[in-house]
């Protein structure tokens, strides 16, 4: 064991001192706390490293990279001895910080701290929920642990506690977070930013808390995991750790981020009695982690196929549901379930929202989320109730005024497959971006659903009434920011958003009601922009989105009356459009056309890629009754028509 241990820590060390980058004290300070969890509790198998039941693990504190792969190479993991080598290089399979879906064994992106224990809370909850659906007497076919590393910083960022009060709450009983506890951070010791009661704060949570006091005292860890996995709440373990151990800065932030330097390492390979060369790992340390980590795995991955299999006999529709969740399929007939309305029904497209989710959710045991204490603004809502303690089938998740971690825990759930989805106010989303963000970095199709998209929200405010929002995600990769005009692109919206594979999607929509002028079909919307209505010789195009649509087609009608003919593009997702060959992206929008005007209640910047000119707003907005603010803004027939003649 022993053996075993320092091989991680030099291993680490050797990786970040070849890097001449990265963070060697987590390595030398945790690796005993990783060691045990990997060898004597994590159940997973890394032939097969995406076992729908395996044991999750987060490591919330990304930083630690080097800790993770040292543990997923010695444990057997596609990452090879020449991986661990090039960590931190260009298109290395060790990039600095973790990365879902592109190192094998890696189950999240984690390196923003705050966001790997978050994530943990929607992947335990996941867990619950397809339990609770899925399993029946003798068929535990969904069970395990979500585990999770974090440090100080973790614990410091307000995301991490905001998902660990909700986790509480619910009592997510299957949640472990191993606290690295070393009292230090990168600018100094931890009490001069921090003064907390870890203890005291846990419990008020409803979280089981345990304390190992000594470094590197596994068979306390051991007892205390042992029993975590009996728990009856969420458990946080704090373990008393010495950052950098074993180097001549130990217990100091020096050895936080950066390298310890060969001379140091060779130093510390005497102190520590350790023979080895870098990168020269002893054969009985492979032989340790197969024949407990390796060994174990494989036997729990021949056992679930085994039930699986019987499962299959039993309940065989149940089956076709979670085989179907487990290989991230969709089978549903959406003209037939959520049929687009007839041309003049006229509704907010957060009212649509409202009628689409119960829906869709009754024919998808896999779609399951909440909002951000918006429910009865936003109508974002799961079916069956709340999930709670007593009703672990609920699909409506009580988040609270808690928009990062909703968002975070958006993420977790869709880790595990589930199709998640959040509600809140577009404004709000400024909270969510971080999540957001790694939401597209990972590739999930997380949902996340915004309602009150403009100026229109009225008396709320400026405060209340979002200008940048749209660009923020329009200039983020790999997301589809969906802006619908009405019921019928709404619907169209939540098709793509349900069935995409690898883009997270952001649907904006109204608080005011909008007009449905025609039926559309899924081929012209999914290009994300499409002709509207066309005139013969047209000398203009107006382009627009969401609510801004209906008022695009009353300027054309006046203008027709005046007899200027143009068209009007409805562009519900630029991101989509901008995939488009460039001969489609030509008919819809022809370059030729010298007169393109975009009119959009947001900031203008992004247009200027499709339109010569923009209406749109670069300022903040303001107080006062919805339909009067967007008037004194200039989202008028009239000032719009004006706008065109001189352009």
């Amino acid at each position: 064991m022993e053996l075993s241990i320092q091989t991680i820590r030099f291993l680490g060390t050797d990786m970040v001192n070849k890097a001449n980058s990265g963070h060697p004290g987590i390595v030398l300070g945790a690796a005993g706390t990783v060691y045990e969890l990997f060898q004597n509790h994590l159940k997973a198998n890394p032939k097969e490293p995406t076992w729908f039941n395996r044991d999750r693990f987060f490591l919330a504190a990304g930083h630690g990279s080097a800790l993770l792969y040292s543990m997923l190479h010695l444990s057997g993991y596609d990452i090879s001895l020449e991986d661990l080598k090039e960590f931190r290089q260009l298109d290395s399979k060790t990039p600095g910080h973790p990365e879902f879906g592109h190192t094998a064994g890696v189950d999240s992106t984690t390196g923003p701290l705050g966001q790997g224990v978050a994530m943990a809370v929607g992947n335990a909850l996941a867990e619950s929920y397809l339990a609770a659906t899925f399993n029946k007497d003798s068929f535990e076919i969904i069970d395990h642990n979500t585990y999770a590393l974090c440090g100080d910083g973790d614990l410091q960022e307000g995301v991490t506690l905001e998902a660990m009060s909700i986790a509480g709450r619910l009592g997510l009983n299957k949640l472990i977070v191993l606290f690295d506890s070393n009292d230090i951070q990168l600018d100094g010791p931890t009490d001069k930013a921090n003064g907390d009661d870890i203890e005291m704060k846990v419990k008020s949570m409803n979280w089981n808390y345990y304390k190992v006091s000594q470094p590197n005292d596994l068979t306390t860890l051991n007892q205390v995991l042992t029993e975590a996995k009996s728990s009856d709440k969420p458990v946080f373990i704090e373990v008393k750790s010495i950052i950098g151990y074993g180097s001549s800065a130990q217990g100091t932030s020096g050895t936080h981020g950066s390298p310890v330097g060969e001379d140091e390492a060779k130093a510390m390979r005497s102190r520590m009695d350790y023979p080895y060369a870098p990168f020269d790992i002893p054969q009985a340390v492979y032989q340790d982690f197969n024949q407990n980590f390796g060994l174990r795995g494989s036997e729990k991955y021949k056992e679930w196929n085994r039930l699986l299999l019987k499962y299959k006999d039993a309940y065989l529709e149940d089956y076709r549901k979670l085989k179907r969740i487990i290989d991230g399929t969709i089978d549903i007939d959406f003209e037939e379930l959520i049929p687009q309305v007839d041309p003049g029904t006229k509704e907010a497209t957060r009212i649509s929202i409202g009628k689409i989710l119960p829906v869709l959710s009754e024919a998808l045991p896999e779609m399951i989320g909440g909002s951000a204490d918006l429910t009865s603004s936003t109508k974002v809502k799961g079916i069956n109730g709340d999930f709670d303690v007593d009703n672990r089938t609920g699909r409506n998740i009580n988040y609270g005024v808690r928009e990062h971690a909703m968002a975070a825990i958006t993420n977790g759930l869709a880790l595990h497959h589930l199709k998640s989805f959040s509600g809140g106010f577009f404004v709000f989303a400024d909270y969510m971006k971080p999540s957001i963000r790694l939401a597209a970095l990972m590739g999930l199709p997380s949902m996340f659903i915004f309602t009150h998209d403009s100026v229109a929200v009225g008396e709320d405010g400026p405060t209340h009434e979002p200008i940048e929002q749209l660009s923020m995600f329009r200039t983020t990769p790999n997301i589809n920011t969906f802006r619908p005009a009405n019921a019928n692109e709404t619907r169209l919206a939540m098709r793509y958003a349900l069935t995409s594979k690898n883009q997270p999607s952001v649907v904006v929509l109204t608080r005011q009601n909008t007009l449905v002028t025609q039926k559309i079909a899924y081929e012209e919307f999914r290009m994300g922009a499409y002709i509207v209505k066309d005139l013969d010789n047209f000398e203009g195009i107006l382009i627009a989105s969401g609510s801004e649509v209906e008022l695009a087609l009353s300027v054309q009608e006046k203008l027709k009356n005046e007899g200027i003919f143009v068209r009007v593009v409805s562009m519900p997702c630029m991101e989509l459009f901008l995939t488009q060959p460039k001969e489609i992206q030509e008919r819809i929008i022809p370059t030729t056309c010298k007169k393109r005007l975009a009119i959009e209640m947001g900031a203008s910047l992004t247009w200027y890629r499709f339109a010569t000119e923009v209406f749109g707003i670069d300022r903040f907005g303001k107080s006062g009754k919805g339909n009067e603010v967007v008037a004194s803004l200039g989202f008028t027939t009239d000032t719009i028509t004006e706008y065109y003649l001189n352009m």
